[in-house]
């Protein structure tokens, strides 16, 4: 009886061991044919994928990664391209506003431990650097929200100091015929690089980080204004923004609010840090169009060439179509890093349509973007490692321009 009760045990044990053998087979078969039909096919001219070689892998024939074509350059006319007088000083997340032929560039950081608290303007009919006044004291150093009606600038809230420093609710009022500052109603709570217009007489602020710096806001409020003062002693409320964040373009025409690309998410204080010193957080760049027209109703057009932040100055209205310069993509999957954009992306307003103008000099993000007499120009933000490295690094203050044919 134990003789034969052994033998069956044996048995058992014999067939568990070559129905695992069996199953393991199967798996690495189907496992070998999946990664084949996934990975080998060829990529199509109209394809949305590149494909990276995985540097973890050996050099014989194995699987490559297929990764979205965001992370890479998108194909893009070469431009001539002609550098400039450059700035008094560098700056990253500053903020530009055009009247007529002179470019107001306002604050941003010299470096992380550094902010500028003072106006440059650049003349481009002499295509030279000019005068140069104070902000007051309290205005915000960076991630402003501003606007102008062809006089006076509003000036938003924003980032008080360096690092990664609280923002104010504080806002102020230039006039730039006589350069004097005025008081503006303050916003109801702060908020960082908000979505800002003027239209309809009322001066829009959507969306921006929380006081967290971090947390998108969906706020959406107007004022009246006119003249440079306001028409009314409180901010009312709009019509929540569809998708909060900081770092969008936000432009009219033709009686109609756009808010385009922005991200969710942005460096945070590191918590107990007597300097409030940047830490990193996840973000999330899009690609998201919205349009606000008379029926107070947010509308989604077609989505940018490629997610895209860090353009709130970064735009020029030009023969019906706006241009769009440089900025941040989704960070590259491999490397972790922040990518910037190298392309100059072209809506037009007539067909809500989407064009690759041309290639800028280098990758760069937060452009202080003019147009003049048929020239576009751009200055300062933060550029890339090198043609082969699209992660930020020198923050610059170099002015370049382009002759643009538009249509």
């Amino acid at each position: 009886m134990r003789l034969g009760k052994t033998g069956g045990s044996s048995s058992s044990t014999t067939k568990l061991v070559f129905i695992c053998v069996a199953l393991f087979g199967a798996f690495v078969v189907v496992d070998l044919l999946w990664a084949s039909s996934s990975f080998h096919w060829p990529l199509s001219s109209t394809s949305n994928v590149v494909v990276f070689p995985n540097h973890k892998e050996d050099k014989s024939n194995k699987p490559q990664r297929i990764l979205s074509a965001t992370f890479a350059d998108l194909p893009a006319p070469q431009l001539k391209w002609e550098k400039m007088s450059t700035s008094p000083v560098p700056r990253l997340d500053g903020a530009a506003i055009q009247i007529n032929d002179i470019l107001f560039v306002f604050a941003g950081y010299g470096t992380i431990d550094h902010v500028h608290s003072h106006v440059d303007t650049y003349n481009f009919t002499s295509n030279s650097w000019g005068e140069t006044f104070d902000m007051p004291k309290q205005m915000a150093h960076s991630h402003l929200g501003m606007v102008t009606d062809g006089r006076y600038i509003y000036v938003v809230t924003g980032q008080y100091g360096p690092q990664c420093r609280g923002p104010t609710a504080h806002n102020f009022v230039l006039d730039t015929k006589t350069k004097q500052w005025q008081d503006l109603t303050p916003l109801p709570v702060p908020r960082y690089a908000p979505a800002t217009q003027l239209w309809r007489g009322r001066l829009h602020v959507m969306g921006g980080s929380k006081e967290n710096r971090h947390t998108p806001g969906l706020e959406h409020w107007s004022i009246a204004v006119k003249d440079g003062k306001a028409l009314e002693t409180e901010w009312r409320t709009e019509i929540p923004i569809p998708r909060g964040g900081p770092h969008r373009a936000c432009v009219v025409f033709d009686d109609r609010l756009y808010v385009l690309g922005g991200q969710e998410g942005d460096f945070m204080a590191k918590p107990g840090s007597p300097i409030f010193k940047c830490s990193r957080r996840n973000e999330v760049v899009y690609d998201d169009v919205y349009m606000l027209d008379g029926d107070m109703t947010w509308k989604v057009l077609p989505p940018m060439p490629k997610p895209d932040s860090h353009i709130e100055f970064a735009w020029a209205i030009v023969n019906r179509t706006l241009v769009i310069v440089g900025g941040t993509t989704d960070k590259h999957p491999n490397t972790k890093k922040m990518t910037l954009v190298g392309e100059i992306f072209q809506f037009q307003f007539d067909t809500q349509t989407w064009k690759v103008l041309g290639k800028l000099p280098y990758r760069v993000k937060t452009t202080l973007v003019g147009f003049w007499k048929g020239w576009l120009y751009f200055t300062s933000g933060q550029r890339d490692k090198g043609p082969d490295d699209p992660s930020p690094r020198k923050v610059i203050g170099e002015m370049w321009r382009t002759k643009l044919k538009l249509l």
